[in-house]
């Protein structure tokens, strides 16, 4: 017996509010008392995001290929390094912060949303 197996993927992303921020401030913000968050990287843009909380419209709209992000925080790095550390004496204890970074360039949801960021970033 065999399944049928297959690819919806994603349409449209749509984000609801855009930040450009310090990079120190962009590694502070993935600092959490559990333990720090990755950021993402993808082609020279350095950012984060947090999704809109799950609803039945979300949930509707996710099916459908839409996906909503509340926010995305970025800011612009050249080259990717998988390690960030931040030298804060708030949040350094023994030493730096270290803040793993992933390279998400093959990821066609990133690269689009990374081109929409510097398109419009030009503009202001």
């Amino acid at each position: 017996m065999s399944i049928e197996v297959s690819y919806a993927p994603v349409r449209k992303v749509i984000i609801h509010e855009v930040v450009k921020i310090e990079d120190e401030d962009l590694l502070r913000s993935r600092i959490t008392p559990a333990g720090n968050m990755p950021l993402y990287w993808c082609d020279g843009i350095l950012f984060t995001f947090s999704s809109v909380p799950m609803s039945k419209q979300v949930m509707k709209d996710y099916l459908d290929g839409t996906l909503h992000w509340m926010e995305v925080h970025f800011t612009e790095m050249k080259s990717y390094q998988p390690i960030l550390e931040l030298h804060d004496v708030q949040y350094g204890g023994s030493g730096p912060q270290k803040i793993r970074v992933l390279d998400t360039s093959k990821s066609a949801i990133h690269k689009d949303v990374v081109a929409f960021l510097k398109a419009n970033n030009k503009k202001k």
